[in-house]
């Protein structure tokens, strides 16, 4: 039997002043009109800090030193059957720029929000990640 295989996802946690950065997905067909972390694929290759760090300028414009970056929580989500994806997620601890909507073809809005309070069309999967983070990180099994 080969190997299990999984996609690698990528989640960085922008926090200032109590509230988190989501953005509002659109136009993608998955989940549009639902608020997500700034997130995407790991690439052939890339170490999982150095890809958190370029999501997060694609997507809010900010620059991350990799070094600056904070494992929070590990999430094994089971999107559908036979389906599983694996989500590390980062608590940036510094970085440059203010961040804003970087892919308005692929983000509706940017908003800051209180993750003890998620707003109520936040993806259950990024959530997950997010409580794993303010409960003191850690591995949180999604879907399963």
């Amino acid at each position: 039997m080969p190997p299990y295989t999984s996609v690698v996802d990528v989640h960085v946690i922008l926090h200032r002043d109590g509230q988190i950065v989501l953005l509002e997905r659109q136009g993608t067909g998955y989940c549009d009109g639902m608020l997500h972390l700034p997130s995407g694929h790991l690439e052939e290759g890339e170490p999982l800090h150095v890809g958190a760090a370029r999501e997060a300028e694609e997507e809010v414009g900010v620059l991350i030193d990799p070094g600056h970056l904070a494992l929070a929580a590990v999430v094994h989500h089971r999107q559908e059957p036979g389906h599983a994806r694996i989500g590390v997620f980062f608590s940036a601890q510094r970085w440059e720029g203010e961040p804003h909507n970087a892919e308005p073809d692929e983000c509706g809005k940017l908003v800051w929000a209180d993750p003890r309070m998620l707003p109520s069309n936040t993806i259950p999967y990024p959530a997950a990640g997010i409580r794993a983070w303010l409960n003191g990180g850690g591995f949180a099994p999604h879907g399963w």
